[in-house]
């Protein structure tokens, strides 16, 4: 897991900051069945989704799954603004270290 990035939250700017992290796993699950899971982490948390890029306690994305592709409504792998994120950027840049 990388260090945790404190950013300025992104949309709706009058919330509290957020703090991220990015994290690698190896998993048998697929895209889908990994989506799931985070989602079910998120309302095990209490996340309830109710404005759109709004305060929330916790969000987890799916940015990367190996080098698979995944075009769907509700899912899309790789994340389509994982680059335009840059604690996503530095946390995968520190993996990469990590991993060295």
């Amino acid at each position: 897991m990388s260090s945790i990035y404190e950013t300025e939250p992104v949309g709706l700017l009058r919330q509290p900051m957020f703090m991220n992290a990015v994290a690698e796993f190896e998993s048998e699950l697929s895209p889908r069945e990994l989506l799931e899971r985070a989602l079910g982490v998120e309302r095990e948390m209490g996340r309830v989704r109710t404005v759109k890029n709004g305060p929330r306690n916790i969000d987890i994305d799916l940015i990367l799954c190996g080098d698979l592709v995944v075009n769907e409504p509700d899912l899309v792998v790789p994340h389509p603004r994982y680059r335009e994120r840059e604690f996503v950027m530095k946390g995968l840049r520190e993996l990469r270290n990590i991993a060295q």
